[in-house]
């Protein structure tokens, strides 16, 4: 009997349809009903799995619930859960977004609460579940490392113990497809997780942790795991599940039916899997070939959500944290925005970092292209991965670039990002460009490596990173910027308000920053931005 094995996921809406995602154990034809909407599609197989995304459309912005039907049996809703509902976006826009990075996925109980805190995720669906819809935000951005496939946990882990022979590689990180699913099954499991994806539509972008730690840091790295026997099984295994379990939620109805990858795969008569194994090594070999980014309208307000990893052009001397084309269709989104009241943009990492830390980086890509001599780069090349120097400040012209069309633009724009593992609020001067940072969902700092990030960050780097950088004949930044808020280090999840002057609210486990019993949600901290 045919059943289902991760969703419903309620991914893409607009102002009249919704895109519900599924994975299934056979293949099957999926139906959602919502009131009087209804819509039905046939599964396709890729290594042995099977997925449908099912598209509702004449929906209104009244909540209904939904149902989901497997080859005519009702699935969905289940016992003991609240009803999974959908609701068209408003036409003026999303009134509140809520997102957040970096979430380990592990059992909500006292152990694991004990060793990597409450899952911010979990708490906050269980509030949600609570409250009036009028409460609840319209969108859910997760920028980056929804899972950690060098470092998966708990029954993943074990699993990938149990199928290996002793040493053999990768060891304790995935090697394949199969393993990506079960991380995703794990990863968004959890009942009140599970609730919270069928209720709440949800947006995504990856960062390295969905692949590896470091991923697309430098030539150098791309260099060395080319060396590495397992990769190419990883890569495809890595983009290739991304594409199946986040991508395709990501893109609209109309997008979606113009992707030649789905196409294909839904045209064959079996397994999908050569074909996507084939795009999935393409994409990383050939970058310009395949746009992992998007953008939405929503009103008066434009999302773009960046690819910030695999679009990287690496070339020492003329390092770009986006390709040509990527870089192009970034300038035209932007251009395009002007008339918006306010831009996201969900970068997985930060633009705008800690003053000092921005020119640490910037430093060490100096001396890494040669600023100070080849054997001094070989020694900054391996600083540059060991410390993970790689946000936009280490690809200087393109972060000079962006701030100079972001500034220009004259929105209201808020960057939103992760990465870092701590929360704050920066401001660019001469501008109206916010820079909104929120990290960790579910995996905090230790004690060591909180307090060793602060006296970098706010400390040390931030007194002697101008001097270095200027000691590498490092150019100054065409403005200005500063903390305004925070840091905090907490697990946390932030929601931005966008009625009126947009207003962002960071919080975290009601009973302390990164240990507790799970026992609800706290405000950390909220700001208003200026008009």
């Amino acid at each position: 009997m045919v059943e289902l094995l991760v969703g419903p996921m309620l991914r893409y809406v607009d102002s009249t349809c919704a895109s519900i995602w599924v994975e299934t154990s056979e293949p099957c034809t999926v139906r959602v009903t919502a009131g009087e909407a209804s819509a039905e599609a046939r599964t396709f197989t890729v290594h042995g799995h099977h997925y449908a995304v099912v598209d509702l459309d004449r929906l209104t912005s009244e909540p209904v619930a939904y149902s989901v039907a497997l080859q005519g049996r009702k699935v969905w809703p289940v016992e003991g859960m609240p009803p999974s509902v959908v609701r068209a976006m408003p036409e003026a826009g999303p009134r509140r977004v809520v997102f957040g990075s970096c979430r380990s996925s592990l059992p909500h109980d006292a152990p694991h609460i004990e060793s990597h805190g409450v899952d911010m995720l979990h708490e906050y669906a269980i509030r949600m579940a609570a409250s009036p819809v009028e409460e609840w935000p319209d969108l859910l951005l997760m920028i980056g490392d929804q899972v950690y496939a060098d470092e998966p946990t708990g029954d993943v882990l074990e699993a990938i113990r149990e199928r290996r022979k002793p040493g053999e590689e990768p060891v304790d990180e995935l090697a394949d497809f199969d393993e990506y699913a079960a991380l995703y099954r794990q990863a968004w499991g959890d009942p009140e997780v599970r609730w919270l994806l069928s209720t709440l539509s949800s947006a995504m972008i990856f960062d390295d942790h969905d692949l590896r730690d470091d991923w697309n840091t430098s030539a150098s790295w791309r260099a060395k795991m080319a060396q590495v026997s397992w990769w190419p099984r990883r890569v495809a295994a890595g983009l290739g599940s991304y594409w199946v379990y986040q991508h395709l939620g990501n893109l609209s109805p109309a997008e979606r039916g113009k992707d030649p990858v789905l196409a294909a795969i839904r045209a064959l008569d079996g397994d999908g899997a050569e074909l996507l194994d084939a795009f999935a090594l393409r994409a990383d070999a050939e970058p310009e070939g395949t746009r992992w980014s998007y953008a939405r309208d929503m009103g008066s307000v434009r999302l773009i959500m960046l690819d910030t990893r695999a679009a990287r052009r690496l070339t020492p001397g003329d390092r770009r944290m986006v390709d040509t084309g990527e870089w192009e269709w970034l300038a035209e989104q932007v251009v395009g925005a002007r008339s918006m009241d306010n831009l996201l943009i969900g970068s997985s990492v930060p633009v705008l970092l800690p003053v000092g830390i921005h020119h640490v980086e910037s430093w060490n890509e100096a001396l890494c292209d040669g600023a100070w001599g080849k054997r001094v780069a070989r020694w900054a090349e391996a600083v540059r991965q060991m410390v993970d120097l790689e946000h936009w400040a280490a690809f200087r012209r393109s972060f000079e670039e962006l701030s100079r069309m972001l500034v220009a633009c004259g929105t209201r724009v808020i960057l939103l990002s992760g990465d870092v593992h701590y929360s704050y609020l920066a401001r660019l001067r001469g501008g109206r460009v916010y820079q909104v940072v929120c990290s960790p969902i579910r995996n905090p700092l230790g004690r060591l490596i909180l307090w060793a990030n602060v006296v970098a960050g706010f400390g040390i780097a931030g007194a002697g990173g101008w001097v270095l950088a200027r000691l590498a004949r490092v150019p100054r930044p065409p403005y200005k910027w500063k903390i305004d808020e925070g840091p905090w280090f907490h697990n946390a999840l932030s929601t931005v308000e966008l009625r009126g002057l947009p207003t962002i609210i960071w919080e975290g486990p009601a009973d302390g920053p990164d240990r507790g019993s799970g026992a609800g949600i706290a405000e950390l901290h909220r700001a208003t931005l200026e008009a």
